[in-house]
């Protein structure tokens, strides 16, 4: 067989799961490219070397922000803990703790004390990071 990325026999899988799976795959490459890049560049000597390697890892991190979009628009309560972890003040662990516990009980986590959200009960789907558009006027 030429690929090994499933766990249960691909024909028994439907076509939703084989495209999670691919797509998971998908994340890791890119995060291991965007490791890569981050050694290939802390020896690198040449600035425009340098520069051209931070443009590739822009690219590979705009794909795995786009793969990791995909997996939690197609997983509701993976994107409730990382709204309740992501872009949050204090501690990490705690932060993750608190909305898997959250997610498990079926509850939002804690609007975060920066005050983001849309202030209507409903979790800010920006993920409180804002637009990411810069204002050049």
């Amino acid at each position: 067989m030429g690929f090994d990325q499933y766990h249960e026999p691909a024909q028994e899988l439907s076509a939703e799961t084989r495209t999670f799976a691919r797509m998971c795959a998908n994340l890791t490459e890119e995060a291991e490219a965007i490791g890569w890049y981050e050694q290939r560049m802390s020896l690198e000597k040449d600035p425009e070397s340098v520069a051209i390697m931070e443009d590739s890892l822009a690219e590979e991190f705009k794909h795995f922000s786009m793969d990791l979009e995909f997996l939690l628009r197609r997983k509701p309560k993976w994107r409730q803990i990382a709204r309740g972890t992501l872009f949050q003040d204090g501690d990490i662990v705690a932060n993750g703790g608190a909305a898997e516990a959250a997610a498990a009980a079926g509850s939002s986590p804690e609007a975060p004390a920066t005050g983001s959200g849309s202030g209507q009960g409903r979790p800010d789907p920006s993920l409180g990071i804002g637009s990411l558009r810069e204002d050049f006027s």
